[in-house]
Order: C-alpha cells, then structure tokens, then sequence
C-alpha cells in the first residue's frame, strides 16, 4: 500500500479538526457544557477520542476554538453575501448584525461561550479566533479607521458587551436597541445590513 503523501495527511487532519469543532458546536448548543463530554464530541465526530485530547489540551479550550470557528464563519458568510459589497460602513454593519444575530440564534451556546471567557482560564488565542480576528480588523480598516490597533479592540469590546448584554439571565437587552446604539456610535444607517423588523425603537436614529 503506497504511504499517503504529507498533504493528504496534512488535508485529514484538518477535516478531523473541524469535525471536532463542528461537532462540540451541535452538541454544546444542544444539550449544554457540562452535558457534554469529549467522549459525546469524538463520537458526534466519528473520531477517536484520544484525537479530541491531541488536538485541545481541555473542553473549555475546545469549545472556544468552535465558537470562534462558528463566529468567523458566520462573519465570512455576512461580509461576502450577495450582493456583494467594498463599502466599509455596510461591510461594518453586516459584521454588526451577525455577531448580535449569534446571540440572538444561539443563547446556549454564546453564553457558555462568554462565561468561560472571564473564568480564570480567559481568552484562548487559537487559529480560529485569528480567522475571526483577521476579518474584523479588515471590517474597521475598510470602514476608514485611521488607527485599526486602537479601533479593532474597541469594535471588538463593544460586541462582546452588547452579547452579554443580550444574553444577561433576568434583565436582556433588546437586540434592536443595542444595535441602535452601535449604528449611532458608529453613523450606519438602520437599513444597512440585516436590519430586524420592526424598524428602530422609538427615539433612536
């Protein structure tokens, strides 16, 4: 049998990795993270379980590198849809529009996701989060930011409080007004993107 060459090993390996990312995806989202064992994610991945532990040193990590997977995908998705657009300020609000969007589809999975960002773990740098990184650093350079190294933390602090904010147990925010207020901050108008029905809330924009 003639050995595979080092790209067809390089190519499986990949494909198992996103199964992986996939899997722990459908099944956090689903049943919940405690729930949820590695073994449950191998098998959701037709994989080994030791190849879970080979390529995530622990489950808090794994889930970080899915949903980052998830967020960079859903924003590729977003920037790239038809009809496709070079405008920095509709590119801004599409990427608005579907982090928000992810809160709002997603609960389960986004809030597990937040809380094990301020554990004492915190935030796991991985390619994946480099991918979502990488477009969100394009999305503020081609919406005119003169300083994308100050700009790109701040876009990315205010989206992570306004999906906290609309995932908080007891008191969420309303979606569209948090999205009112980033248009505002940011000067997008509310039909750019993918606005919500309804129109803005009374008084905004």
């Amino acid at each position: 049998m003639t050995p595979r060459s080092p790209s067809v090993n390089e190519e499986l390996r990949r494909r198992s990795r996103e199964r992986i990312l996939a899997a722990t995806v459908e099944l956090v989202g689903r049943h919940g993270y405690e729930a949820t064992t590695l073994g449950d994610i191998a098998e959701r991945a037709g994989v080994a379980r030791g190849l879970v532990s080979y390529y995530f040193p622990g489950k808090r990590q794994l889930l970080q590198s899915a949903v980052h997977r998830l967020m960079h995908l859903t924003l590729e998705e977003a920037l790239e849809r038809e009809p496709r657009t070079e405008d920095g300020a509709e590119r801004l609000a599409r990427a608005i529009d579907a982090i928000l969007g992810l809160a709002v589809d997603r609960p389960t999975l986004m809030r597990t996701h937040m809380a094990g960002i301020l554990q004492a773990e915190g935030f796991v740098r991985c390619e994946e989060q480099q991918r979502l990184a990488f477009l969100l650093r394009d999305t503020v350079e081609r919406y005119g930011s003169a300083d994308v190294d100050r700009d790109y933390p701040l876009l990315r602090a205010l989206l992570m409080g306004a999906v906290v904010a609309v995932l908080l147990p007891g008191a969420p925010m309303p979606m569209a007004r948090l999205r009112a207020e980033l248009f505002h901050r940011y000067g997008l108008a509310w039909e750019s993107g993918m606005p919500p029905d309804g129109g803005p809330p009374d008084g905004m924009l």
